[in-house]
């Protein structure tokens, strides 16, 4: 936050918010902070934290919350890329602009796919609280896959998560698409630069022209 140095005045939009943690940590610096989820149980969470300047939304990515409104908007750890359909990340990525206002930035926090697929670790186990979670990941057909299988009190349960591989190439062609360009790149929370093989996080500082 200190590297963009807003104004008090700023309006921030977290979008894909899960239950608040960065908006609730926005606000309590001052800003006023709307955030959305497509979740209702984690809005629903969320909105215990809400005030006069935080306020907490069921919606879809793909859709604007409000027109040309925010100065900021935040979309942090990896919450983006799990459409089948490419249309749609560029439809999110469209409402996105149209959200901010002239000159307003937005900050995408994603995974650096291409340091994730050359060091997939395809199998291991966590055993947490007791309970052994088997979990495979793999790289299919544009998307990275992590299966996770466990067995609580006799009942298996089996869940996927599935993400694109979004670079920082389709990145651009999303943004060019958007009026949007990307500022700055970096490739860890210390703002090291981007280093393709290297950086853990594709961290990306985006205007709206």
């Amino acid at each position: 936050i200190h590297h963009l140095n807003p104004s008090k005045n700023s309006f921030f939009l977290d979008a894909a918010c899960g239950k608040g943690r960065h908006s609730i940590y926005l606000n309590r610096l001052g800003y006023t902070v709307d955030g959305f989820d497509l979740s209702k149980s984690s809005i629903k969470d969320a909105k215990v934290f809400e005030g006069s300047n935080l306020k907490f939304y069921v919606n879809d990515i793909r859709f604007p919350l409000k027109i040309n409104h925010y100065n900021y908007v935040f979309n942090l750890f990896t919450s983006f890329g799990y459409f089948e359909d490419n249309r749609d990340n560029q439809h999110a990525i469209n409402a996105i602009a149209e959200s901010l206002t002239k000159n307003g930035v937005l900050i995408v926090d994603f995974m650096n796919c291409n340091k994730v697929i050359h060091s997939l670790n395809k199998s291991d186990s966590k055993v947490i609280e007791g309970i052994t979670f088997k979990i495979n990941r793999n790289y299919n057909n544009g998307f990275i896959i992590k299966d996770i299988e466990f067995s609580d009190k006799g009942i298996e349960y089996q869940y996927q998560e599935k993400v694109k591989a979004i670079s920082l190439d389709d990145f651009k062609s999303y943004f060019t698409a958007s009026n949007l360009e990307i500022e700055t790149t970096f490739g860890d929370y210390e703002l090291n630069p981007f280093d393709l093989n290297n950086s853990d996080r594709l961290i990306l500082i985006v205007r709206k022209k």
